[in-house]
């Protein structure tokens, strides 16, 4: 058998090569990627093969499949890359004359509840840097462990009977509560349902909006009225709040939603707002990021900006 480490210290090409063919799990997309031949990409594999004593791939109608040494091998490939790309990085980080671009994927309510509150600040010091963002959806944690972006802003629950619970976050990421919220009913001022008594069965009788965001269409109240074998009755589903809001002012349509963003509407909607008639723990609004970029200066920097501006 090869020496390990004497070959992967006199050819770190064979680590890249391993890397993304677990990436593209295709010798042929692995040599675009590297700009090599597919020729050459098999020859790398078959020294890699040797190197970890194991066939590392095999093929299936659709590409490469990874033996589970392959896969053991992914995440400790992924942090030494890391590593060594980092060599290059500078030791501190000048945010005045920075052009770095972040890529954030967030839930809509971020955007009213947390982007006022660090972009402004986040500008201020760096006026140069670039905030890409994109919706919240069902592949974010997988963007975030493979860090195809900085950070995510995500809702994560303490209701224990949640899907979705804070300790179902990856251990790969770190994460900090920046907003604690729970979520509220909104209908028109005047609505049938204020005459009655607000319980579970004046809430289940009228018709909903629903508000789907990143592809989210479940949350911790559906699956704890799943639970009961409740429904909830959605007329319409719609993928703005405002909208909503707007929607039920001219009906009798009621719609669920987080209250930290549908209080700003009492003022300039004919609208009410109740408390939901179920015990819900409130969730949180999680900043999460993957803890191999704890080290890096620049993403430390807006990092802990982001935090700071929460901190009370």
């Amino acid at each position: 058998m090869i020496d390990l480490s004497r070959l992967l210290k006199n050819d770190m090409n064979l680590l890249i090569c391993l890397y993304v063919l677990l990436k593209e799990r295709s010798v042929s997309r692995a040599a675009d990627k590297l700009y090599l031949s597919q020729s050459a990409v098999s020859k790398q594999l078959t020294k890699l093969r040797h190197v970890f004593d194991d066939p590392l791939f095999e093929r299936e109608s659709k590409g490469l499949l990874p033996t589970p040494k392959a896969l053991a091998l992914e995440a400790k490939l992924q942090q030494i890359l890391l590593q060594v790309d980092q060599l290059s990085d500078p030791d501190l980080f000048e945010p005045q004359s920075s052009t770095r671009s972040y890529n954030i994927d967030l839930i809509e309510t971020a955007y009213s509840t947390i982007y006022p509150r660090f972009v402004p600040a986040a500008l201020a010091e760096a006026p140069n840097i670039s905030i890409n963002s994109r919706d919240w959806n069902e592949n974010s944690i997988q963007r975030l462990l493979r860090r195809e972006v900085d950070f995510g802003i995500g809702i994560f629950e303490w209701d224990n009977r949640a899907k979705t619970h804070v300790q179902t976050i990856p251990d790969s990421l770190n994460y900090v509560e920046l907003v604690r919220d729970t979520s509220a009913c909104v209908m028109r001022k005047g609505h049938p349902a204020l005459q009655e008594e607000w319980n579970l069965d004046t809430f289940l009788k009228y018709r909903h909006v629903q508000v789907v965001t990143g592809g989210v269409t479940s949350w911790l109240l559906h699956e704890v009225l799943d639970s009961k074998r409740l429904k909830i009755n959605n007329a319409v589903n719609m993928s703005d709040i405002a909208s909503a809001v707007r929607l039920c002012e001219k009906s009798d349509l009621l719609t669920t939603y987080p209250y930290e963003c549908v209080r700003e509407f009492v003022e300039s909607a004919d609208i009410e707002i109740k408390c939901l008639p179920l015990d819900l723990e409130p969730g949180g609004q999680f900043l999460l990021w993957n803890k191999q970029f704890d080290n890096d200066p620049s993403h430390k920097w807006l990092r802990e900006l982001i935090i700071n501006q929460f901190s009370d």
